[in-house]
């Protein structure tokens, strides 16, 4: 029991005195960034999806209209 208290102890020291934190202005440049590339990925997504499902559904009104 002595060892998980050891551990505990020991992660809580190295987690204040010797993690570097970053800056507010890195992280701020770096969630502008996730932002803008998250909103870009959701577009183009966005639209393969629709691309696919415009092509299927022509697809399918085709046969459908083959076999009738």
């Amino acid at each position: 029991m002595s060892s998980l208290v050891e551990f505990i102890k020991g992660s809580y020291s190295e987690f204040r005195n010797k993690v570097e934190w970053p800056k507010w202005a890195d992280l701020q440049s770096s969630t502008i960034v996730v932002t803008v590339g998250t909103v870009v990925l959701a577009l183009f997504t966005f639209g393969v999806d629709s691309l696919f499902s415009k092509a299927i559904s022509n697809i399918l009104t085709g046969l459908i209209n083959l076999f009738n």
